[in-house]
């Protein structure tokens, strides 16, 4: 198939840093390739240079003819003086745009909430680069580059956005850290580093795969690096079983290097650790509600966080996720109830902004080296240079000032002060933004040895299903709701409501095209399609394999929950006297045995899809 641009023996190097040595390679009519490396290893320079925006130094690019190329920047070229009509849909009245089902749906999603005759220049960052999204997205393209598009969207729209990409017919090249997205979406994956490209076929699981494959077969690697993508494989083979669905290239080498290996982190012993360190009591939030300003974000909820849960929460963007963290760390109080915190918890939570605390002439190792010299890992001690050296700061980057940092680098210097600071409770709100897939390899790697609680904000579906063991969603209603099959539970709850059918890599291609009018819902269509898919999608592998994932889970909160159960009846038998406190605690056994049996049916509905 011939190529829509083609490289050849191309370099490119900024002062005397080379990013492209002689990289020669292409891009075919309607391929879907993915683009991966570290930040500043030369993903952008290698888009800039493949559409013209830079001249490499040496080596050759040939274009089409009339090649039209949308390009998705990490700014955006949006008029501060236009309305959002106007940016992104060329001015259009309402009953005209609305008309056309496909440009209904983008607006639905990508400007939800959005006034659109709200001017441009007054919007937030966020709400400016999904204004970019869409108006790329309206417009036919025989080539989309998109850096990093699924940034300020939550987990619902990166899942619409996956489905739209696959059902366009043009290329893509994307550059994103998102690895759900790249295996949803990429046929081929490129890895940039050290001045060279590497191809490798399928998505992010293929690509793990094949590294691991390679790896073996030349046994040059590093010991470090081994294991992190070790540990990386065996979650991704015990894991989501769709990951593992797209490579096309044989795997038995690569199953051999995770015989032995063991699951990323030990659950229940990291569990007793936390429950030493933290004691019983975390934190609860009792009969809570929270009102910010006209909008009711809780109403009458109750939420419970022990010694070593690692809680992933979802929601549609202003659903109050960053208000539940902040009503746990206590930056915010409750309009109604209380939120009780346990004496022995030491908080920490990453915050949003970029280190503004610091001083301006403050270095990178002087500032770590006053948090804490040698930390405390389950490897053992590591100094602060070493920690600092797994988060990427090497060479003169170690003492490099703070404020010269970009904003990657920012950001895994603010995650590192906050692990260094040896916190009990974690709180992280939206972790990966700015963050390459090696950093987050190796924060996933430190967390899997991190016995506290951690509470997990992100739209990175891989990253929130890596390091977390249950979700929790905020669907509107008021209340925090378990939703024990995770993200794809949540998302078939919330298109469920919405009268459309989940997005879903299952219910995608039978997407239908007669849409409800302007004013209906996002995505609106008819109901009864939905039990029709879910009953085929039953029916298939997928849903056999979620339903063995589902078990494992239940039969781990099961084990939890014996174990909570026989603490309290020991602690039933030494207060046999005590009738008011054994009232108290026979009520909390009764709780845990109600839950229980509430699993227990559970996995029997689920065993049922096995049979």
């Amino acid at each position: 198939m011939a190529n829509l641009i083609s490289l050849e023996k191309v370099s490119k190097s900024y002062g005397i840093r080379p990013l492209l040595t002689e990289v020669s390679l292409g891009i075919a009519v309607g391929e879907r390739v993915g683009i991966v490396g570290r930040n500043g290893g030369g993903k952008t320079t290698l888009l800039e240079v493949m559409t013209g925006l830079e001249e490499p130094d040496t080596g050759r690019v040939a274009m089409n003819r009339g090649l039209l190329i949308g390009y998705l920047h990490q700014g955006d070229a949006l008029h501060d003086d236009h309305t959002v009509r106007e940016a992104v849909l060329r001015g259009k009245a309402d009953h005209e745009w609305a008309a056309d089902y496909r440009t209904r749906e983008v607006v639905e999603v990508l400007l939800a909430g959005l006034d659109l005759d709200r001017i441009v220049d007054g919007l937030s960052g966020g709400e400016r680069r999904r204004c970019s999204l869409a108006a790329l997205l309206l417009d036919e393209w025989d080539l989309m580059v998109l850096d990093e598009p699924t940034n300020h969207l939550d987990v619902e729209a990166v899942a619409w956005l996956a489905r739209h990409m696959r059902e366009r017919s043009s290329a893509l090249i994307v550059v994103t850290h998102d690895r759900w997205f790249l295996d949803e979406v990429v046929e081929t994956t490129w890895e940039v580093h050290d001045g060279v490209v590497d191809s490798f076929e399928g998505g992010y699981a293929a690509y793990v795969l094949a590294k691991a494959e390679r790896s073996r077969q030349a046994s040059a690697t590093e010991a470090r690096r081994q294991n992190l993508m070790k540990k990386e494989l065996a979650w991704l083979r015990r894991g989501a079983p769709a990951r593992t669905s797209k490579p096309k290239f044989r795997i038995d080498a690569a199953n051999q290097l995770i015989e032995d290996v063991p699951p990323p982190r030990d659950r229940f012993e990291l569990q007793k650790f936390a429950t030493q360190r933290l004691g019983k009591d975390v934190v609860d939030l009792e009969d809570v509600s929270l009102v910010r300003g006209t909008k009711e974000l809780l109403s009458h909820a109750t939420w419970r966080l022990g010694p070593g849960d690692r809680v992933g929460i979802v929601g549609v963007n202003g659903a109050g996720k960053s208000s539940v963290l902040k009503l746990i760390s206590g930056d915010l109080e409750p309009s109604t109830g209380r939120v009780k915190r346990g004496k022995t918890i030491a908080l920490r939570e990453l915050r949003q902004s970029a280190l503004d605390d610091l001083p301006a002439d403050a270095r990178v190792l002087g500032t770590v080296e006053r948090v804490r010299r040698v930390a405390k890992t389950a490897d053992g001690e590591i100094s602060a240079t070493s920690m600092l050296e797994r988060f990427g700061f090497t060479g003169d980057r170690l003492t490099a000032r703070v404020a010269d940092l970009s904003g990657g680098e920012r950001r895994r210097f603010e995650l590192l002060r906050a692990l260094l600071d040896e916190p009990n409770v974690l709180l992280l709100d939206e972790p990966t933004n700015d963050l390459d897939i090696e950093t987050l390899n190796v924060l996933e790697d430190y967390l899997d040895g991190w016995p506290g609680t951690l509470i997990v904000v992100s739209h990175d579906r891989y990253f929130l299903e890596r390091v977390t063991d249950t979700v929790w969603g905020l669907m509107g209603d008021g209340q925090i709701r378990h939703l024990p099959r995770g993200v794809d539970e949540y998302l078939e709850r919330r298109a469920a409501g919405a009268g459309a059918a989940p997005y879903t890599a299952t219910s995608a291609a039978n997407t239908s095209s007669d849409r409800a009018g302007a004013g209906s819902a996002r995505g609106a269509g008819a109901a009864a399609p939905v039990a029709a898919q879910a009953a085929k999608a039953r029916a298939g592998g997928a849903e056999e394999r979620e339903a063995r994932k589902a078990i494992a889970r239940i039969e781990r909160q099961l084990v939890k929950l014996d174990a909570q159960k026989a603490d309290l009846e020991k602690q039933m038998a030494g207060a046999a006297e005590d009738y008011a406190k054994l009232g108290s605690l026979a009520e909390q056994v009764a709780a845990l045995q109600a839950e229980a049996d509430g699993l227990e049916l559970e996995w029997l509905e689920l065993s049922d899809l096995l049979d």
